[in-house]
């Protein structure tokens, strides 16, 4: 039996894929802050264990045959871009050092597809593209990008394979995550909606397509993990049609997207946290959209549609409400 050391694991992206490591017979030890932020079952192959990702972490990596780092810092309202290194970059190189010290052979490291160049709706863009702006901008994806220009560089004799999702959808989203933009449309009379899009994918198939790179992926290659690209409209009438719902549908005009933007910039200055800034304004503007074809030649993923993605999502969310 396989042995796989996961970060990250009470979030989104973790839980599920510690649920399908165990499901497809591997062993886990799941690196916490707290055990009860865990969200899935008990198993006898799982070990949640409370640790400080940066103290000396050799006395549990013995015998682990692959380190999934998916732990970050994702908050888009801090200020400074060292509040993300110390955590996207700075840890995962010293996460990657204490994996090579105990011989481990693979490192697998979640990014984000926004460290690549995006396309549009001619054209999507894929792993060779370079990052584009508002990302350029974005300290959250300039800290992602720097880790992995690190980890590719400083790998030794390990595998270092990297990972690039796109917007994930789906269940055991606690906090709420990236879900929380099911919230934008759900239950509302009216919903405002930016002209842009992105590409959305279901978690699921993120996490499929982490653990088959453990067998499938090549060392030093980056992976795109996507699959629809959709306008914010269209991905809200997903969710109308999959509620039942039909509220008033108003766009809200890029001058007013990139007014917010300047005042946030201006808040910021004042040392004052906050989502606005220009980038993220812009990010809602852009078609933000990607290509899957490496990941379903090299990685044999199936993507399902985001419908369902949604609809495990507000499952999740309504039962989360009931048991509250």
């Amino acid at each position: 039996m396989k042995k796989v050391c996961v970060t990250g694991a009470t979030g989104l992206l973790g839980t599920n894929v510690i649920i399908k490591l165990l499901q497809d017979g591997y062993s886990v030890i799941a690196l916490v802050r707290k055990k009860s932020g865990w969200l899935g079952e008990e198993n006898k192959n799982l070990k949640l264990v409370e640790v400080d990702l940066s103290s000396d972490l050799s006395f549990m990596l013995e015998n682990v045959d692959c380190f999934i780092h998916i732990a970050a810092e994702t908050r888009q309202d801090l200020l400074d871009y060292h509040d993300y290194r110390n955590v996207n970059c700075t840890l995962s190189a010293h996460l990657l050092t204490q994996a090579d010290r105990a011989g481990i052979k693979k490192f697998l490291f979640v990014s984000t597809a926004n460290t690549l160049g995006f396309g549009n709706t001619a054209f999507w863009g894929t792993e060779k593209a370079p990052q584009l702006y508002p990302f350029t901008h974005s300290l959250y994806a300039q800290s992602k990008l720097e880790a992995e220009d690190y980890l590719l560089k400083n790998c030794r004799s390990m595998e270092v394979i990297i990972l690039n999702p796109t917007f994930m959808i789906g269940a055991y989203d606690s906090k709420p995550s990236s879900g929380k933009i099911i919230f934008w449309a759900w239950k509302k009379r009216l919903v405002f909606y930016p002209k842009g899009g992105k590409n959305f994918v279901h978690v699921g198939d993120v996490a499929r397509g982490l653990i088959n790179a453990i067998e499938m992926g090549r060392s030093g290659e980056r992976y795109l993990l996507a699959h629809e690209n959709l306008s914010y409209r269209a991905f809200f009438t997903k969710i109308n049609r999959i509620t039942g719902q039909k509220p008033v549908m108003i766009p809200i005009p890029d001058m007013v997207l990139s007014f917010l933007g300047i005042i946030g910039d201006g808040l910021r200055k004042l040392k004052i946290k906050t989502n606005l800034s220009s980038s993220n304004m812009k990010a809602l503007q852009i078609r933000n959209y990607y290509s899957n074809r490496k990941s379903v030649d090299e990685l044999g993923i199936q993507y399902q549609p985001v419908d369902g993605a949604i609809k495990d999502a507000i499952h999740f969310f309504e039962q989360k409400r009931s048991v509250i």
